[in-house]
């Protein structure tokens, strides 16, 4: 199968393509590196079955090429991360919209299957139990950042049904809820490895607002393999199915449980939205997926709880990062120790 990946250097992408190699799969990248790594695919370069094209799914020829040369399409390519779309929303919209329909026209027209990834961010300000796929959106104003990407990423979803519908386009939408494990960077707000990076290096782990927001955290070694049985599955297309996380966790008692996993003498530092994003901005109190669509359709369990995914997001920055003589000790500690019953997975799942 010859398959290609946009957005393949990122950290969902790169864990994606290490899958589908794994699986037998001829692996085509195209990523613009503006919020990917060549880091994250350097292990891959030199697999004959592998190719790496830098590039911007903005580039409508270039996306045609290379859609002209696969099978399948997986589009992971977007500009991603919170702190990212508040400071630079022009760029994200532009990326998510124009691109997107890119990908779109060069899959109709060379007939290629393509599995769309999405996001939780499109429910908006919904606080319901539990989120299924029919729920409604609640948007905040056009006019801030937050709202306008979540917008975008609706849009999205309704040009790839309008395809489906229209050109009977073979496309299937996932909607990822909180996706985190190693490799991927706290440089755009993300807040595990954020967590994790200040715990490790015995800073104050600043919890924005009053740090009672929950979320449902999960591990991308449970969500890349579920994003291939999506595609592979004829009854998904023209479809959207959420795939998330089991465990609801305040941002505080996450950052809580970090301090206790990684040993650390870190305290917590609650900050107020407004010293650390623009003015105006709006966060929703809670997001919980109800995952039993996808559940019916491919048996998606997420079986990573919470602790094994701190140890792995703390593994990998200890691998990556220089740390400081009394932080390393506890950093080798923690990577030698079980936790709670669990073997650091980082290593060992990737």
């Amino acid at each position: 199968m010859r398959t290609l990946v946009t957005g393949g250097a990122g950290f969902i992408g790169s864990h994606l393509s290490d899958y589908l190699l794994a699986q037998g799969d001829q692996v085509t990248v195209l990523d613009d590196l503006s919020t990917g790594s060549v880091q994250n695919i350097a292990h891959n370069l030199m697999d004959p079955r592998f190719h790496f094209h830098e590039g911007s799914i903005l580039d409508a020829e270039t996306v045609h090429t290379l859609v002209s040369g696969a099978d399948r399409v997986f589009h992971l390519a977007a500009a991603v991360g919170v702190k990212l779309i508040v400071e630079h929303p022009l760029t994200s919209l532009r990326t998510n919209i124009h691109g997107t329909e890119s990908v779109l026209d060069a899959c109709t027209a060379y007939k290629r299957t393509l599995l769309l990834a999405s996001t939780s961010e499109i429910y908006g300000k919904n606080e319901a139990d539990s989120l299924n796929e029919e729920s409604d959106r609640i948007l905040g104003s056009a006019l801030k950042s937050r709202w306008s990407y979540a917008a975008a990423k609706g849009i999205d979803e309704s040009f790839a049904h309008a395809y489906w519908q229209e050109f009977g386009l073979e496309v299937a939408i996932v909607r990822l809820f909180n996706t985190v494990g190693p490799r991927q960077t706290g440089r755009y707000g993300m807040v595990v490895p954020n967590l994790v990076g200040q715990a490790l290096r015995g800073e104050p782990l600043t919890v924005f607002g009053d740090g009672h927001q929950t979320r449902c955290f999960s591990y991308v070694g449970d969500i890349v393999p579920a994003l291939s049985r999506v595609i592979e599955t004829p009854s998904a297309l023209g479809q959207a199915f959420n795939l998330g996380g089991a465990h609801e966790i305040s941002i505080i008692d996450l950052a809580a449980r970090i301090i206790d996993l990684t040993g650390s003498t870190s305290t917590i530092k609650l900050v107020p939205y407004e010293n650390a994003y623009a003015a105006g901005y709006e966060d929703m109190r809670r997001r919980v997926p109800d995952n039993s669509k996808a559940n019916a359709l491919i048996g998606f369990v997420p079986r990573t709880g919470i602790d094994e995914i701190i140890v792995a997001v703390a593994d990998a920055l200890f691998s990556k990062a220089s740390l400081d003589n009394d932080i390393m000790v506890q950093a080798s500690a923690l990577r030698a120790s079980t936790v709670a019953g669990h073997e650091p997975v980082a290593s060992a799942a990737h």
